[in-house]
Formats: structure tokens, C-alpha cells, sequence
């Protein structure tokens, strides 16, 4: 099987184009759907789809593709020790949500830099969903986020858990006492995207609550959500932990007297099969730096006496 036609292969499932994929390759678009031909002739299947929205793989490319990536980690590895035995090349790929990015992220990928100098990280910021979608697809090894991810062919982990608050900013007309979930959600709360497993958590609060036409605001942005609550926009559910700075300064205060919105879990996911043991030693690594930041978290609030002691305790893996 010629690795260039497979190259090619790759190429295109993550660009999704033809032509974008010839200049990739310093190549013509002729090129490139001749090398597709001919891998779609040698592997007796067809792999893309062409229409007027793009290109999009078959279920038969899908499959191809997951060994395609594998085959072509394979080779620069190769490639690599050859140059360098101490110097091995890898990839992995990682997709986190905004409140991950926003709090241990960072730390995470300096330790991962620290211990394998050589090891090339693709970082993809995106909704829960969205993630759990592109590793399912195979364009993601692991992914933070907020759901466990029913797959035969993926793990999960249970990483951490952040406690949500009422927050709203400081002096605004939203900084008052609330009798009751019913008060407050005639105000505008503003919280995580459509549909997400915080949104969904929250809808079924209050619906228990016989809140049923709640003015919610949904935002796939952590940093977005916390400018808007800080401009007086809304009432927003948020983990603290998020909002330390702004909750220390006084620019954001937590509302007590009710419910809070309920916790939030943070998930590792990640895919089975080929180069399993370098990401699981990524999970090992994104443990300790979860439970790192979660120790350094000191809980701030308007009356820190009304949270419980264990706001930021990190979760066992079940």
C-alpha cells in the first residue's frame, strides 16, 4: 500500500477538501483524486462523499481512517528514532472544553512538554458535544468534558467535580436576595451551551422546581459568560472556581438563601486500540494536575461559610 496515497488519505479527512489538500501537499487537485482512486481501488471501498457542501467520508472511510492515522504515527515515529532513538516523535490529540482551558489546561500541557520534549500536542478548544462527537469520529485521542462517552471502543474518567453558583455582579440589580427558584428565574440566567449536560442539569432543576419557561441564556464561552454576568446581563451558573479573581476582587458576588445549580463533572475520554499506553499516561499526567489545581483552589465567596468544606475536593474515578 503506498503511504503517500494514504497521507493523502488523512489529509483530506481533516481538511475536508481537495484543493486544500493539494496545497498542502504542493500538489495538483488531479493528484489528488488520482492517489483516492486508486487507495479507493486497492481497498475495494469507497471513501468520500462529494457534494455541494464538501467532502464528508463514508462509513467505510471513517473506518479506514482510524488505521490510516495510526499507520502514518507509525512512520514519523520510525522516522524519528532513526534520526534520534532518544528523540521518538509522537501525536496527540486532545479536545477540551472552555472550563477546562480556563483552569488546568495550561499546566497540563507543561507537563506534558516538560516530559516528552519531543511529543507534538494539537490542542481543540469546542462544546462538550462537539467533542465527544469528533472523538467518536477518530479526529480526537482524548477529550475533557462533561458527559461519559458510551462507546465500546472508548474509556472514561472521571476526573473532577465543580460545585456551580448563583453568581451575579456585585451592586447590580441582581446582587438582592431571592425568596425561591421561582424568583430567580424570572430574571435572566445565563449559563453553558444548548443542550449541554450543565444546561440539561439545569433545566431539570427547576423544572422540578415547576419552572417551566425559565429566561436561560446559553453561551458556549466560560470567558464570554463571565464578561457578560460582570456587565449586570444576567444572573449566571457558573463553578466558582471559574471566577475566583472576580468573586476575590468584588467585581462578582455568589447569591445564597437557594439552591445552587447542580455540580459539574469534568471527564476524560479517550479511544482504545494503537499508541493506548502513551494516552493513558497522558490521563495519568491530566489526574495529578486536576487534582493539583483542585488543592490549590481556595473557595471565595461573599460568606465563604456558606459552602461546604469539600468545594474543590476532586472526585475518585468510579
Amino acid at each position: 500500500m503506498n503511504i503517500k496515497f494514504l497521507e493523502t488519505f488523512v489529509w483530506i479527512a481533516r481538511l475536508k477538501s481537495f484543493r486544500l489538500t493539494a496545497e498542502k501537499l504542493f500538489t495538483t487537485q488531479a493528484s489528488i483524486s488520482s492517489r483516492v482512486a486508486a487507495l479507493e481501488d486497492e481497498l475495494g471501498a469507497r471513501l468520500f462523499v462529494r457534494d455541494s457542501k464538501g467532502v464528508a467520508l463514508t462509513p467505510e472511510g471513517q473506518r479506514v481512517l482510524e488505521y490510516a492515522e495510526h499507520m502514518m504515527d507509525t512512520l514519523q515515529n520510525l522516522k524519528s528514532a532513526i534520526k534520534d532513538p532518544q528523540q521518538a516523535r509522537g501525536r496527540i490529540r486532545i479536545g477540551a472544553m472552555d472550563t477546562v482551558i480556563h483552569t488546568w489546561l495550561s499546566p497540563l500541557v507543561t507537563r506534558l512538554t516538560a516530559t516528552y520534549p519531543a511529543l507534538e500536542i494539537e490542542i481543540t478548544a469546542d462544546t462538550a458535544r462537539n467533542l465527544s462527537d469528533q472523538l467518536e469520529k477518530g479526529y480526537q485521542d482524548i477529550i475533557f468534558q462533561t458527559d461519559m462517552t458510551r462507546l465500546d471502543t472508548v474509556r472514561n474518567l472521571q476526573l473532577d467535580c465543580y460545585p456551580l453558583h448563583w453568581v451575579a455582579a456585585q451592586g447590580s440589580v441582581f446582587d438582592r436576595p431571592f425568596s425561591s427558584l421561582q424568583e430567580l428565574a424570572e430574571e435572566r440566567i445565563v449559563t453553558f451551551s444548548r443542550n449541554s449536560r450543565p444546561h440539561q442539569d439545569l433545566l431539570n432543576m427547576l423544572h422540578e422546581a415547576n419552572v417551566f419557561a425559565p429566561r436561560i441564556n446559553c453561551v458556549n464561552s466560560a470567558s464570554a459568560i463571565t464578561r457578560l454576568v460582570r456587565d449586570g446581563f444576567g444572573i449566571g451558573a457558573l463553578p466558582t472556581t471559574l471566577v475566583r479573581t472576580e468573586l476575590a476582587n468584588g467585581t462578582l458576588t455568589t447569591l445564597s438563601g437557594i439552591p445552587q445549580p447542580p455540580s459539574m463533572d469534568i471527564v476524560a475520554s479517550w479511544r482504545t486500540g494503537s499508541g493506548i499506553e502513551r494516552v493513558e499516561e497522558v490521563i495519568r499526567l491530566a489526574q495529578e494536575v486536576a487534582k493539583t489545581y483542585s488543592n490549590s483552589c481556595k473557595p471565595v465567596t461573599t460568606d465563604e461559610r456558606e459552602l461546604p468544606e469539600n468545594l474543590f475536593r476532586l472526585i475518585p474515578a468510579s
